[in-house]
């Protein structure tokens, strides 16, 4: 036991002593804060778009009425809508008003367009190139009176089409928006030539149902809140989390056991102390590693949701206290973190390049590559037949319940699948500590078949 936590001592201090692995550490929630804050920050700083419409002939009269219809339309969707997130806002903070939360959703709601007077120049042009001068000379930046964009609406065969010149060609912007605002009225054109009344479609459009899920399984026995979807998230984050553990921790693991070998350390050890003992120490190590990280990200992230909105904080730990949903994670994680632990430091015994490290990571990956696809599946409908599976098999296990616990699954399955998994992760343990002494003592050529030999104790 000594020897072991000694190792498991070194390879953790070998990582953590590093300022790499601290700057790593505290970059990750830096970017992530950024990540989210960027797509905001481009949204709430997107410049609001001039734009002129000119109906071109007669048989486009009417059209930039209905262009103004669908914008105030719009306009007014956008107001519910930041009315509504408002709401929820102030519902998650304790009914307590958050004037930053309600700025930011006022900027977001903005509108994107704005429709302003035709200059006369452009209104009255002759259609041809002398309109297209006029209508270029507004779309430069050094233009008297600039424009994004000039909007020409007329009608083909008595449909409605346009002509969009935008001062910016990538700009799809103004294009989307007289495509959506075209569609509408000729939508409404179709209705009223067919004897329907316009105030009617008017109507119909305008409305929007409220509608209000109820569940006797919620945690007020009647409406579903936020309270009882936060759970599922979370699960669904445990095991994303998971993910990225295995893919970075185990990683780790690998080039360690990898970087060793070559340099004959492995050697070293082997003869002061067991294969099992170093392949454990290290494992622990790495996982000790991974805690430091995890706890790290937890701690920023705790602080910063109890700083920002304490009510929705408390939310969060309620959902993870109820019912020990906590406590169901971290055996999974554990169990999960585990198998692949062992099975990426047995591989590493094999390996003495990275090239040789990638002919037997390609199928692990692939497997690695089923949960992700299917914990989304999960979390909408977590006893789906694939689903439910697929939870039985050890090497999925980890992920599929993290995601399918928050939905109460039978405790069969629970307690079956745990049971599952840690017996298949001691498994692995043993037959990945005789893989583990074969190939850190032998310079046999690489393969699965040599790998699988190893592991049943054959050389």
């Amino acid at each position: 036991m000594n020897r072991m936590l000694l190792i498991a001592r070194r390879e953790f201090l070998a990582y953590a002593r590093t300022v790499g692995f601290w700057l790593s550490l505290l970059a990750f929630p830096i970017f992530a804060v950024l990540g989210g804050a960027v797509p905001l920050l481009l949204q709430t700083s997107e410049p609001v778009r001039q734009v002129a419409i000119v109906e071109d002939g007669p048989a486009a009269s009417g059209l930039a009425a209905a262009v103004r219809d669908t914008l105030k339309a719009d306009t007014d969707r956008r107001a519910a809508r930041a009315r509504e997130a408002a709401e929820k806002a102030r519902q998650a903070s304790g009914g307590v008003d958050n004037p930053r939360a309600r700025s930011a959703i006022e900027a977001l709601s903005k509108d994107r367009v704005v429709l302003v007077a035709t200059p006369h120049d452009i209104a009255t042009a002759l259609p041809g190139p002398a309109q297209d001068i006029a209508v270029r000379n507004h779309l430069t930046e050094d233009a008297a009176r600039p424009l994004d964009a000039v909007i020409f609406l007329t009608r083909v065969d008595g449909k409605p089409g346009a002509r969009v010149w935008t001062a910016k060609p990538s700009d799809r912007t103004i294009e989307d928006f007289v495509s959506e605002a075209l569609k509408t009225a000729n939508r409404r054109q179709a209705f009223e030539q067919a004897g329907i009344d316009a105030a009617v479609v008017a109507r119909t459009d305008a409305f929007r149902p409220e509608v209000r899920a109820f569940s006797p399984r919620s945690v007020s026995g009647g409406e579903v809140s936020l309270q009882d979807r936060i759970p599922g998230y979370i699960g669904l984050g445990a095991g994303f989390l998971l993910w990225s553990l295995i893919i970075t921790g185990a990683s780790i693991l690998l080039n360690s056991v990898m970087e060793e070998k070559s340099n004959k350390i492995l050697e070293v050890l082997l003869s002061s102390a067991s294969a099992t003992e170093i392949l454990t120490g290290k494992v622990l190590g790495v996982a000790m590693l991974t805690l430091t990280v995890m706890l790290t990200w937890a701690g920023i992230g705790g602080v910063g949701l109890v700083l920002a909105a304490p009510e929705a904080a408390a939310t969060v730990g309620a959902a993870l206290l109820q019912g020990g949903l906590i406590f169901y994670f971290l055996a999974y994680m554990v169990g999960g973190y585990l198998m692949y632990a062992v099975l990426f430091a047995a591989i590493g015994a094999f390996c003495e390049t990275p090239r040789d490290a990638q002919t037997l990571m390609g199928p692990i990956m692939m497997v690695l590559v089923v949960p992700i696809l299917v914990m989304q599946v999960a979390l909408q409908t977590p006893d789906a037949p694939v689903v439910r599976f697929l939870s039985w098999v050890p090497f999925f296990t980890p992920f599929l319940m993290s995601a399918r616990v928050p939905s109460d699954p039978p405790m069969i399955e629970i307690v079956g699948t745990l049971l599952g998994m840690f017996a298949t992760a001691l498994l692995m343990v043993w037959l990945a500590g005789r893989a583990f002494r074969a190939g850190a003592l032998s310079d046999v050529k690489l393969s699965w078949k040599s790998f699988v030999r190893a592991m049943g104790g054959r050389r």
